[in-house]
């Protein structure tokens, strides 16, 4: 798997205290079991429910391909909602 992101949102994100990490931690969460569906249509979006460390997260990202094949490019993220953390527990 392979994962794309915009190094400064990242840094932006990290430093966001409702956040709190940034896209390159957020790849953690595709090591563990984690709840996938589709956001939007266009672009096509994916959000993906998952821990990183010992927090759960919302990932958005598109799904795109280049020459070496398909990679994920992260959009944003954010601490899971009570909503998320119910879909996310009813679902993995």
């Amino acid at each position: 798997m392979r994962f794309q992101f915009d190094e400064r949102k990242s840094a932006r994100l990290r430093a966001n205290p409702k956040r709190g990490i940034g896209f390159e931690e957020a790849q953690e969460m595709f090591s563990h079991p984690y709840y996938l569906d589709q956001r939007s249509d266009l672009p096509e979006q994916c959000r993906a429910i998952g821990w990183v460390s010992a927090q759960l997260y919302t990932l958005i990202f598109e799904m795109r391909e280049d020459k070496e094949g398909e990679y994920y490019r992260f959009v944003t993220l954010w601490r899971t909602t009570r909503e998320e953390q119910k879909l996310y527990e009813q679902n993995t």
